[in-house]
């Protein structure tokens, strides 16, 4: 409620009339003229800047407040304060005007330093029952007492309630802000306005099929990229993506969301064509330094925006942890730990799928290490170990995709060569013996290397169970041969294919 300057002279002249009395609103009638000359003689101390004399000398405003008389306060005022009258409020003002409300009374003397005949200020006082209470102070220095200050009103006004919920709201407004700022999780507060007028644009042209629109007009998608305007971000999305500060980030955009965020952006696209406001997928993002990041990205039109889709909140929780624990164990599934070729497990289905699906031919070396007992007798079976991670060097070394490698028992190794025939098997056969021979070389204070191999192609119509049987047969005639040809075990090694 305000009281104008008309208000308050009428409520002065007639003090103690029953209108000033019974005002809806506190009124107190004061006398500032012990303040003026203390005013007067600060402005003949050349004081200039009162703030700052007011800020180095604080006894200052307790000063100016203990000069000023109250005389006069109505009905309204004593009840706001609990007094049951104006003696009684008087002798309580040590209690009522605490030293915490001088900061919003010097406020007050700011202004009348000024030369404003008028104040105002928010300010607290005390129930005589301890009750705190948020007041709105506006006062006037009454026509015809400007040259003393002898006659000032002053309308005090509870906003208590006013206060309490604003405070409320800005308590909820920083709970709000510290949820997502110090949220564990990466968000993002962004602008799809643009977006959803383009999409409506396409609409109103009359396209229907979304999906085939993008395939045929990639560049639709690069322009709706460009056209996401970021709000705001929290502190973990910094932290994700490496980012000293926000300016940083917003420029490095284009280096984050790229290859494959634009087939995931493709579907966000689908699904808001189709009305879907809230959506999760995963998707591929990159830090600053370009290391992947696998996250899910979780959409939503925010409350209140449907119509314009002008803020958007979007999480992104981080599950590259998840996705690499994921990926070794299916390496582990598919994998032998100790040389890191294939295992019988996925030599077993690559089989059943190249019997099903070719390419023909197909060829099969199966290859077995010589003498593993009597390393694993004389030097331990951790120079056994030595020699299959040395296996498995040399055979990863010889192969490349298409073609596998893998581990099927304790020293017996396959071959699977999809689209090869015998004369490219008898090359990779040399190849891997040429290797061999290297990492022999390198390693010549270890036991060697040797493998007895066996070969064979399966051509179309023929099932590759009978081809690795007819390698196997081979592979253990080699075998013998050499066990033959090299009595003792003399670890020579293996001294040519036959």
């Amino acid at each position: 409620m305000q009281i104008t300057l008309e208000k308050l002279v009428f409520f002065a002249t007639a003090e103690d009339s029953a209108l000033f009395e019974h005002a809806p609103i506190a009124l107190w009638a004061e006398d500032f003229s012990a303040l003026k000359p203390i005013f007067d003689d600060w402005r003949t101390q050349d004081i200039s800047d009162l703030s700052l004399h007011l800020r180095d000398n604080p006894a200052l405003v307790k000063r100016c407040a203990q000069s000023i008389k109250v005389l006069q306060v109505n009905r309204r005022g004593l009840d706001m304060l609990g007094a049951a009258d104006l003696d009684d409020l008087i002798s309580h003002l040590p209690l009522i005007l605490r030293d915490e409300v001088l900061p919003a009374y010097a406020q007050e003397l700011l202004q009348l330093w000024a030369g404003k005949t008028s104040f105002s200020s928010k300010s607290l006082n005390y129930a005589l029952d301890g009750r705190r209470i948020h007041i709105r102070i506006n006062g006037t220095i009454l026509p015809g007492y400007e040259a003393d200050w002898s006659r000032v009103i002053v309308a005090i006004e509870d906003i208590t309630a006013e206060e309490t919920a604003s405070q409320q709201l800005l308590r909820s407004e920083m709970h709000a802000r510290a949820l997502f700022h110090d949220s564990p999780v990466s968000l993002w507060v962004e602008d799809f306005s643009t977006i959803k007028s383009l999409l409506d644009g396409l609409k109103a042209r009359g396209i229907s099929d979304f999906r085939t629109f993008t395939d045929v007009h990639p560049d639709f998608i690069e322009r709706c990229m460009r056209e996401i305007h970021v709000i705001d971000v929290n502190q973990h999305t910094l932290r994700l993506f490496g980012a000293p500060d926000k300016a940083t980030l917003l420029a490095s955009l284009s280096d984050m969301f790229r290859d494959e965020m634009h087939s995931h952006f493709t579907g966000q696209l689908i699904d808001l064509w189709h009305g879907k406001l809230r959506h999760e997928r995963e998707v591929v993002n990159y830090t600053l330094n370009g290391e992947k990041l696998n996250l899910i990205l979780q959409f939503s039109v925010m409350p209140g925006h449907e119509h314009d889709w002008s803020m958007v909140l979007i999480a992104l929780t981080d599950i590259t942890a998840r996705k690499k624990a994921e990926a070794y164990l299916e390496y582990l599934g598919k994998h032998d730990v100790l040389t890191g070729l294939c295992n019988r497990a996925f030599y077993a289905d690559e089989i059943n799928r190249l019997d099903r699906k070719g390419p023909f031919p197909i060829s099969v070396i199966m290859i077995d290490l010589n003498g593993m007992k009597s390393i694993n007798d004389g030097a331990g079976h951790a120079a056994g170990d030595a020699i299959l991670r040395r296996t498995g060097e040399i055979l990863a070394q010889t192969v490349q995709e298409p073609l596998c490698a893998a581990r099927i028992g304790g020293d017996e190794f396959v071959i699977l060569l999809p689209g090869a025939g015998a004369e490219q098997t008898k090359i990779v056969v040399d190849n891997m013996l040429r290797i061999t021979a290297l990492n022999n070389q390198y390693h010549s204070t270890l036991p060697p290397v040797s493998f007895s191999i066996g070969y064979a192609t399966c051509n179309e119509g023929e099932r590759m169970e009978t081809a690795v049987q007819r390698a196997d047969a081979a592979m253990y005639q080699s075998k013998r041969d050499f066990y033959t040809t090299t009595p003792g075990m003399d670890r020579r090694g293996y001294r040519g294919f036959r």
